[in-house]
């Protein structure tokens, strides 16, 4: 693995935040290096920058200084629809609330990512097949039709990891995925997830305060004040 080039880099990362008059630096040069097929977990206490880290390295909010690497193509230099492009086909999502739209049925929630697809109209059966599959995958086949409302916050989530998994991402982004969820049904969701990622060859980056849930993964990653503590591989 170490011979390979890492799927996401960062290099001196550094995001700070105004806060009334006063600049709040989050992230202290974070340099970190991922590769393909890991599952790293991101720990630290509140405030940390667990979840801010992520987000960075998922596109979806912009260093103040340094830089995201993704595939040997630096992240924040693409344009903004080349980025919104990696996220839609590269990158899958799964956050502590279920994010699912009300007004649509769960099998359309995991729909959502490949919609927009050009070859959508085209490709309507095969990306329906795919989903139904997943929902299996996740124990959820009888609840396709189904709204989000009437789902459990652990079905709910489940479906949440299937439209992670729709697009057939390179990486999964998974921030506090059980948090929201009692220990038994957590632990039933995070066999879903790590199963799934482990299958189809997903890198999986997870946040998590939980040392059990850290655990699972091959290497865990400890921040605090914004910087990186340790980084421990596992096994």
């Amino acid at each position: 693995m170490s011979n390979e080039n890492p799927i996401l880099e960062t290099k001196d990362l550094h995001r700070s935040f105004s806060l009334l008059k006063n600049q709040v630096e989050v992230l202290r040069g974070v340099n970190l290096q991922i590769h393909r097929g890991e599952a790293i977990s991101i720990m630290g206490a509140s405030g940390a920058g667990k979840s801010t880290l992520l987000h960075i390295l998922g596109g979806l909010d912009r260093p103040t200084a340094g830089t995201v690497i993704f595939k040997n193509r630096d992240l924040y230099r693409m344009s903004a629809t080349r980025r919104t492009e990696c996220r839609a086909h590269s990158f899958g999502f799964v956050f502590q609330a279920y994010h699912l739209l009300p007004e649509l049925s769960i099998e359309d929630n995991v729909l959502l990512p490949v919609m927009h697809r050009l070859n959508w109209l085209q490709q309507a059966t095969r990306y329906r097949a795919h989903a139904r599959e997943l929902l299996q995958q996740v124990g959820l086949e009888d609840r396709a039709t189904h709204r989000p409302m009437e789902l459990s916050g652990g079905e709910q989530q489940r479906a949440s990891i299937a439209r992670a998994l729709i697009s057939e991402p390179e990486i999964v982004f998974a921030d506090e995925p059980t948090g929201n969820l009692d220990s038994h049904t957590g632990e039933q969701v995070l066999q879903h997830l790590f199963a799934l990622t482990r299958e189809q060859g997903n890198t999986l980056i997870l946040v998590t305060h939980n040392d059990a849930v850290a655990a699972r993964c091959n290497r865990v990653v400890v921040m605090k004040d914004g910087q990186i503590e340790t980084d421990q591989r596992s096994g």
